[in-house]
């Protein structure tokens, strides 16, 4: 709503227009419009509102001279004040798990129920091996076949290197036999060349073979099938494995979203197998606004209600804070907020998982302190001012603001003292030295 639209709503409130002559309808609009507001907001409005009403009055008693304004007023007091923000959450376990098969399997057996305490490592299900099984043996069949491949390799290829060498070896010997009958002009020119040739081609063949240590090994391509086989085959392994269901950690099952006779990989609506949490330890998820996010800290206490505690409270620590921020839209408006952690320190609390509770967070605080109601204070152009009623006089004394609940705030300056009788509901328009008549509050 604009400030002129206020405007005009609160003219038409002090000038009776809720009489029973007007539509009920533009009563609803304004009672619609004032539970909008913030407590805050209501309250500093109806005091500016009931001390524009004084100033209307005595001005019309008066006319136009400077008449003594009525006022109320109460006397300054010390006293301790909180600001407290107040956020609802969900409660949750400070571990939980979300156990899935994605194995295209029959479910034969579920060996657990909801509000059962479970331990990491617990079999939760059973489900049929029977395809699993044969995947297993051909998987196997496929490693030893890939290994017997590759022994058989690895003999031909010793058994083959061998042959090579001792051929090596002889046209060695015949090449320089024929060398010694060549030079003596025993043999031919082309003899000569024919062992050379033969020679050449016997070291090229043991070349073509690799070696190990001195030992000539299989072609690397039958130990690549090897590694693919043993791949398949500990893959296989582990699925048959899975057919037993478990959990990952030590826990309560809140949720078991299948039955016996299902596939394990087809749940309704793609949900979990079963949901496990860890309820020894609750803690809350809160969304803090950015513009709150800076009075937040780690370690800071809260104070946790709800419906389930009967009016008790109990204690919850800031455990984590989001370093990023995320947008979040409520009622057509959107903001920035940081996920917040609380954890619950009592473990024996009457909380329960899954329910919505409201956290109290402490975030600033004074004690033995001035404290005035919110409206009290004047803020203008050159300061923030304290209204005190001195020889039937307005006297504005400069504070600072401090500490601010909902109702209440925290005022500081040098020249507060207790006992001073300070106007509850001051107008914008007042001045250092107006006239003023106190009447008495209520």
């Amino acid at each position: 709503m604009t400030d002129q639209e206020f405007d005009k709503e609160l003219t038409a409130l002090m000038a009776g227009e809720n009489s029973p002559k007007k539509k009920k309808g533009g009563l609803r609009r304004k009672l619609h419009f004032w539970k909008s507001w913030s407590r805050k907001k209501k309250i500093i409005t109806g005091v500016a509102a009931a001390a524009v009403a004084l100033l209307v009055i005595s001005r019309i008693a008066g006319g136009n001279k400077e008449m003594a304004v009525p006022v109320m007023t109460a006397p300054l007091e010390k006293s301790d004040i909180k600001e407290v923000l107040s956020i609802s959450g969900p409660v949750s376990g400070t571990d939980s798990a979300e156990v899935v098969s994605r194995l295209h399997a029959e479910i034969l057996e579920i060996m657990v129920k909801e509000g059962d305490k479970v331990k990491a490592g617990q079999v939760l299900a059973r489900l049929d091996p029977t395809d699993l099984q044969k995947e297993v043996e051909i998987a196997q069949n496929a490693y030893d076949l890939a290994v017997a491949e590759r022994d058989e390799a690895q003999l031909a290829a010793e058994n083959g290197y061998a042959k090579a060498v001792q051929d090596q070896r002889a046209a060695k010997l015949d090449y320089d036999r024929k060398s010694q009958l060549f030079a003596n002009g025993d043999i031919s020119q082309l003899e000569m060349e024919t062992a050379r040739d033969a020679l050449n081609d016997a070291s090229r063949q043991v070349r073509t073979f690799t070696l190990e240590n001195g030992r000539a090994v299989a072609n690397e391509s039958y130990g690549l099938r090897i590694k693919n086989a043993e791949f398949e085959l500990e893959k296989r392994k582990r699925d048959l494995e899975d057919t037993e269901v478990t959990s990952p950690i030590d826990g309560t099952v809140v949720r078991v979203n299948s039955r016996v006779g299902r596939l394990a990989d087809t749940v309704d609506d793609d949900r979990p197998l079963f949901a496990i949490d860890n309820l020894e330890h609750l803690e809350m998820k809160i969304e803090v606004s950015e513009y709150s996010i800076g009075k937040v800290k780690m370690g800071q206490k809260a104070n946790i209600s709800a419906d389930i505690l009967d009016g008790e409270t109990e204690e919850g620590i800031i455990t984590a804070i989001s370093p990023t921020g995320e947008m979040k839209s409520s009622g057509g408006s959107t903001e920035r907020v940081i996920p917040t952690t609380i954890q619950i320190q009592n473990t024996d609390t009457k909380l329960i998982a899954g329910i919505n509770a409201r956290a109290q967070i402490v975030l600033n605080e004074a004690t033995d302190t001035w404290v005035v109601p919110m409206g009290a204070v004047l803020d203008k152009e050159d300061g923030t001012f304290l209204a005190i009623v001195e020889n039937n006089a307005v006297k504005l004394i400069p504070v600072e603001r401090g500490v601010e609940s909902d109702v209440a705030l925290e005022v500081k300056g040098e020249a507060l003292t207790e006992g001073f009788s300070y106007i509850i509901n001051p107008a914008p328009s007042m001045t250092d030295g107006m006239p003023v008549t106190v009447i008495p509050a209520g």
